[in-house]
């Protein structure tokens, strides 16, 4: 699966349906992906995964799900806001109701490129959040070390 990067605006319409942004649908085409698993682990944003992609998450967490009350959680909470959808011939995914609600997905989104899946947000809630939650000197620190050439 293709890395999916960066930051594209979109609109859900008024029948809670998410037009995908060119630039993700064209590498979601080149991979044939038209099925998708929608969900969230906070309720403030939807996570968009080709559904292959999240069938391999599904199978990591298999692996420690009895045991794992982390694990359990994070299964509650995607499986409350999650619904498995198709793409429609206009390039749209439905989100599902709850999580449309809770993240007051309508209108103005953001779609932003998380590496392995699609992550929208409410675009002026989204915008608030990055004022608000600039990087630390902390967090610089903890990337460097993450980016940090092996030798």
């Amino acid at each position: 699966m293709a890395t999916f990067r960066g930051n594209h605006t979109a609109k859900v319409d008024d029948k809670c349906r998410l037009k995908l942004p060119s630039a993700f649908l064209k590498m979601l085409e080149a991979e044939n992906v038209t099925q998708f698993y929608i969900t969230s682990a906070n309720g403030r944003s939807a996570e968009v995964w080709p559904l292959a992609v999240w069938e391999k998450v599904e199978e990591k967490l298999a692996e420690h799900s009895a045991m794992d009350d982390t694990v359990q959680k994070y299964l509650n909470m995607t499986s409350y806001y999650g619904q498995q959808v198709e793409i429609d011939t206009q390039s749209r995914v439905l989100l599902p109701q709850i999580l449309r609600g809770t993240a007051k997905l309508d209108g103005d989104v953001v779609v932003l490129g998380k590496l392995k899946y699609l992550e929208v947000h409410n675009r002026e809630a989204f915008e608030q959040s990055l004022t608000a939650n600039e990087m630390t000197a902390e967090d610089r620190g903890k990337l460097a070390t993450i980016l940090k050439p092996q030798s």
